[in-house]
């Protein structure tokens, strides 16, 4: 992996650093495409797409869509591992660069929070709406991961779009949107998301709040929460709850999968010892293979000679 500065006046790259590959591994064998898509009220926003060159649309590639959106954050090129894995393994990445962030200036941040919060959730819609358009892969190929912030994102994904997903993946996340200021340090994220202590904010959190919307008789996608007992940000109450009410009103379906895994020896997810990462990307990244049908093949990206 290469990070560049690249200068806002004639576009002049400049090498800032350069990581050894990971062994065997052949960029030449990825592409790595930017491209746009026209959002629910017509706002154009960028996502990346990443595949192996040899992985083309069939309408059927299993797919990871990966977002977050929220706090000013900006999700910029990088090198994910578990990315990587599932570009080897002949899937496809997404990441859109959702409202709420920071990529596109303050604007595009204050675009995806408070009132405006379903913005962020309607870009992530309309993702994956383009890539089923655009002949990637279908409805039930899709896979939905985020964390945190990205946590409530899925949650949304998973509450209101049930038939767009095949698997939900929903770690550390915020899930109970009218009681989340009461636990922990989740007050100071009132500037971002509001208060249901306040008449107006309690209306728009209600409107996309994910644990308010689960409703029985729904044939929702298979999905896995993750959380931590040690976690001093997002309360694991969260998860918890949410795993619970789903399993309770999905429990006459005999196809529904609802898992919870518990961390009893971490936290949020910052500083977590390099074996637990490992573990997390293989529960990940294997429940995400098993429920969208991936299956692993020889692959030009590593040299295994």
């Amino acid at each position: 992996p290469i990070a560049y500065v690249v200068h806002a006046r004639g576009g002049a790259l400049r090498e800032l650093v350069r990581l050894p590959a990971p062994v065997g591994l052949d960029p030449d064998a990825i592409v790595v495409e930017q491209t746009t898509y026209a959002s629910k009220d017509g706002t154009e926003v960028s996502m990346f797409l990443v595949h192996r060159r040899d992985v083309s649309p069939t309408g059927a590639v299993p797919t990871v869509l990966n977002g977050y959106g929220g706090f000013n954050i900006s999700r910029t090129p990088q090198y994910i591992a578990g990315a990587a894995a599932w570009v080897e393994a002949g899937g496809l990445f997404a990441l859109p660069n959702l409202r709420g962030g920071g990529e596109y200036g303050e604007r595009w941040h204050q675009d995806g929070m408070l009132e405006r919060k379903q913005n962020v959730f309607d870009d992530f819609h309309a993702a994956a709406e383009t890539l089923v358009a655009r002949g990637w892969t279908r409805p039930g190929r899709i896979g939905v991961t985020g964390g945190s912030n990205g946590g409530l994102l899925t949650g949304a994904a998973l509450t209101q779009r049930p038939e767009l997903f095949g698997a939900v993946y929903c770690a550390v996340p915020l899930l109970d949107m009218l009681r989340y200021q009461n636990f922990l340090i989740a007050r100071f994220w009132i500037s971002e998301y509001g208060t249901a202590e306040d008449r107006e904010q309690y209306r728009w959190l209600r409107a996309y709040s994910p644990y308010h919307h689960v409703r029985e008789g729904i044939r929702y996608p298979a999905v896995l929460f993750t959380t931590a007992v040690g976690d001093s940000r997002v309360d694991p109450m969260h998860a918890r709850k949410m795993a619970a009410l789903l399993q309770a009103q999905t429990a006459e379906d005999p196809d529904a999968t609802v898992l919870l895994r518990v961390d009893h020896d971490a936290g949020h997810g910052i500083g977590k010892p390099l074996d637990k990462q490992v573990d997390d990307l293989a529960d990940q990244y294997s429940f995400l293979a098993w429920r969208l049908g991936l299956q692993p093949a020889a692959s030009a990206m590593l040299d295994r000679r």
